[in-house]
């Protein structure tokens, strides 16, 4: 080989950066991409290939709600009462509040704007915080009141003593029952104010009750880790923010936890209705 061909070689790979496997003018750039456009589509197909595989997880989870809910079903109309609907509804919002605020953050790094970017990753690493707070209120309600999944399912109430179940229905009138589907409880004397009970109406406690716990506490605690893992990444990225890393040229990484985010809290949209307004 000669001289002036070997020198044509080692210019050819200088000119695509691969000599010092960097880019000198574009630092966030990866030797291995030729342009920031090429390395964002890259990133952005890499995120939803493994968002992708995050939704047919939860799908398997989702599958098994249908199959116990159509085996189930006063098995989970029951259950669902002892599920705190105001927290519920109250932890939705705070995730559509973060979800604001993460699509927002995207809109700063590729405008550069920095201060309004850590403004914004802080405020959905707080409402992130703030979801796993009010979650840790209602898992230490349940673990206090006997509601676990399995053989430890143990209620210290019954569905018709809970002060929302009165408020709806009132005092339920007892009666004797010979079905399989439900237990039987001890029939106490019929007071004054007899009444016919409606469809939504119970004073006997159906079998399988642990199994809508157990279904509650998996599809919400995979959630919940799910949560946790983004608020890792925010904390991450916010460090990062800081300085003044992302710009209109390298905005991909906020892009995509922000992805990541909105499908996290897309799943919780799905599973307060399912698990807390049961019909």
């Amino acid at each position: 080989m000669s001289e002036a061909t070997a020198d044509n070689i080692h210019a050819g790979h200088g000119d695509h950066g691969h000599d010092d496997h960097g880019h000198h003018d574009k630092p966030f750039l990866a030797h291995h991409f030729d342009t920031p456009q090429h390395q964002f589509d890259s990133g952005k197909m890499g995120i939803w290939l493994f968002l992708v595989t995050e939704i047919l997880f939860f799908s398997g989870l989702f599958c098994a709600y249908a199959i116990y809910r159509g085996l189930y079903p006063e098995v989970f109309e029951y259950a669902h009462y002892y599920l705190d609907t105001t927290l519920g509804a109250v932890n939705t919002c705070v995730l559509i509040t973060s979800s604001v605020t993460a699509a927002w953050a995207v809109r700063n790094a590729q405008l550069r704007q920095t201060k309004m970017l850590v403004v914004n990753i802080l405020i959905t690493i707080l409402c992130g915080f703030g979801f796993m707070g009010i979650k840790y209120v209602e898992y230490s309600h349940k673990i206090h009141d006997g509601l676990l999944p399995g053989s430890h399912f143990n209620p210290v109430h019954k569905v018709w003593e809970l002060p929302g179940y009165k408020a709806k229905f009132g005092e339920t009138r007892p009666f004797e029952t010979t079905s399989t589907d439900v237990k039987a409880e001890p029939m106490p004397s019929a007071g004054p104010h007899k009444k016919e009970m409606g469809p939504h109406e119970f004073n006997v406690e159906p079998r399988n009750v642990h199994r809508f716990f157990s279904i509650y506490f998996c599809m919400t605690g995979l959630h919940g880790i799910h949560v946790l893992v983004g608020i890792g990444l925010w904390v991450w990225l916010l460090l990062r923010a800081r300085t003044g890393e992302f710009g209109p040229e390298y905005f991909g990484p906020i892009d995509f936890a922000a992805l990541y985010w909105h499908i996290v809290d897309l799943i919780w949209i799905y599973l307060f209705p399912l698990l807390y307004l049961i019909h």
